[in-house]
């Protein structure tokens, strides 16, 4: 498979046609390799059963194997998912968090329900395109269009409501965004060739109780996953109040289009262990994609470090600890707030400023299970009332008040959609921001794979160890052979400090007390 899988990558890539290679999708289902599960999936001729490439069955006959790019193309050409693969739960395709282009920007909108909320219009208008463009456009790529794609995403919830809830099956069809009880009947039998009752009879034995209001479920990735860094780096920065480290999970509020909830993430061999509560079941598709979001589920891991193991000085790095993965974020204009809030002072400065900002100004939430006490506040509630309070230099004040504003005005985009250089010369415009901070916000609210820190306190220090250029122009120059993956090299500077954010945190002596040495940049801000 190496060579196949080398040949695909590139065409990934460059592309992201991979089910346009039949010799090299057939490689991988002979060889059930889970590498490419979310990349394509294998529609049978015969049985009309559609798969991921790792599903454990017989693989079908070569004449009998055809591919689609999406589960929403294999569904509308006819086929209805595996029982035994379950393809529609398999880690998304990793293209939509690292292409900026169109397409990337309109699935990461449909993961997070822009199309049940707003239709296509809203989808397209958000974009900056017509409707037509947008459905052409997915249809070239996907094989379907906005609304079947999103009936697809609707089928996945309605399934998770089934099998892990007790939830009337009334409910369960409007939260998970069907417009009617009929049309969920008949798309639940159509994508899963049994009517809703018969799905939740299958697992209903030895079904777990969930408490009212919550589900737990299992959150896929693909191989390798380095947690290290990942939770560490999420607990080492947790605002309190907002986020907490407790009995080996990392636990958040989130705010979501229908209402709020807490989410609970807790790192597995094999997958990402969640639970979710809601106060609107009609936010479950939605807090689902920001989770995996959060922790980069959907990345390819092997792409981002076969390119980055080819730099010899990063080689040794990626072979001690693979598979790291680039902390990002559940809400990106409260991560650009942070940001500001932590510009020249200390990680742990940072937190204790968010922090009383949260106490003042977020809104409450009720969370029995733990610390979790508000939401961090909207732009909205912040620019009538924070910055003039906060007890910061009148210079940061400033940068944080343009920053709601460009927000609040809509000047400034930052939600899962947003076009990243758009974005990008919008931060760099506003007073206060400059380079660290601006690529900051790329690396972890919009999600830039490419983005990169080379004034960053904690990456001069590893270049300087590793031999590396130390001044910021050498350094980039140098980095031009780690794209499109500069932000998943910094993970792996980042990590040859002893910095709290590089060690996954111990349940009895909480990382956020710990120090560490490279806290600060050498620019505008943390090390966030």
């Amino acid at each position: 498979m190496s060579d196949s899988r080398q040949t695909s990558a590139v065409t990934r890539r460059d592309t992201g046609q991979v089910h346009t290679d039949f010799d090299a999708c057939v490689r991988a289902v002979q060889s059930k390799d889970s590498r490419f599960d979310g990349w394509f999936f294998t529609a049978v001729l015969t049985t009309r059963i559609y798969c991921r490439p790792s599903c454990p069955v017989v693989p079908p006959k070569v004449e009998n194997m055809t591919f689609y790019p999406s589960a929403a193309a294999a569904q509308q050409a006819g086929f209805r998912a595996c029982k035994r693969c379950r393809p529609d739960a398999s880690p998304g395709s990793p293209q939509w968090n690292e292409r900026a282009d169109l397409v990337g920007r309109a699935m990461r909108l449909i993961g997070d329900g822009v199309v049940d909320r707003e239709g296509v219009p809203g989808l397209a208008s958000r974009l900056g395109y017509s409707a037509r463009q947008v459905e052409r456009q997915l249809l070239a790529e996907l094989g379907a269009g906005p609304l079947a794609l999103a009936r697809a995403q609707r089928a996945q919830t309605a399934r998770l409501l089934i099998e892990t809830t007790a939830m009337p099956m009334g409910e369960v069809a409007f939260a998970a965004g069907f417009a009617s009880i009929r049309t969920f009947n008949d798309t639940v039998r159509e994508v899963f060739a049994l009517s809703p009752g018969e799905l939740r009879a299958r697992v209903a034995k030895g079904r777990p109780a969930v408490a009212a209001g919550s589900i737990a479920l299992r959150l896929p990735f693909r191989r390798p996953l380095n947690p290290d860094n990942l939770f560490g780096h999420l607990a080492a920065t947790a605002v309190p109040g907002v986020e907490e480290w407790r009995d080996g999970a990392y636990r958040r509020t989130l705010r979501l289009p229908y209402g709020s909830g807490t989410v609970s993430l807790r790192p597995e061999p094999d997958h990402i262990g969640c639970r979710l509560s809601l106060t609107d079941w009609r936010d479950l598709g939605q807090a689902i994609s920001r989770c995996r979001r959060l922790l980069d589920l959907d990345a390819d891991p092997l792409a981002v470090d076969a390119l980055l193991s080819s730099d010899p000085v990063l080689a040794p790095l990626v072979a001690k600890a693979p598979g790291r993965r680039v902390p990002r974020v559940a809400d990106g204009p409260e991560f650009a707030v942070r940001a500001v809030l932590g510009q020249q002072i200390s990680t742990s400065a940072a937190r204790t400023h968010a922090g009383r900002l949260v106490t003042a100004y977020g809104e409450p939430v009720a969370d029995p299970d733990g610390g979790l006490t508000h939401l961090f506040p909207s732009p909205q509630t912040l620019i009538e009332r924070a910055p003039a309070s906060l007890a910061m230099p009148q210079t940061r004040k400033d940068t944080l008040s343009a920053l709601l504003s460009a927000l609040v005005d809509d000047e400034l985009d930052l939600d899962v959609g947003s076009d990243w250089q758009r974005a990008r010369a919008r931060l760099a415009a506003l007073p206060g921001f400059g380079p660290w901070t601006v690529e900051t916000i790329a690396m972890r609210a919009l999600g830039d794979p490419d983005a990169f820190l080379p004034t960053d306190l904690g990456v001069r220090y590893a270049a300087r160890d590793l031999g590396l250029p130390a001044t910021p122009a050498a350094l980039t120059r140098h980095a031009a052979a780690w794209q499109p993956w500069r932000a998943y090299a910094t993970q792996y500077l980042w990590a040859t400090g002893d910095h709290p954010i590089n060690v996954l945190p111990d349940d009895h002596h909480p990382i956020v007390k710990r120090a560490g040495k490279h806290g600060t940049s050498a620019m505008e801000g943390t090390t966030p």
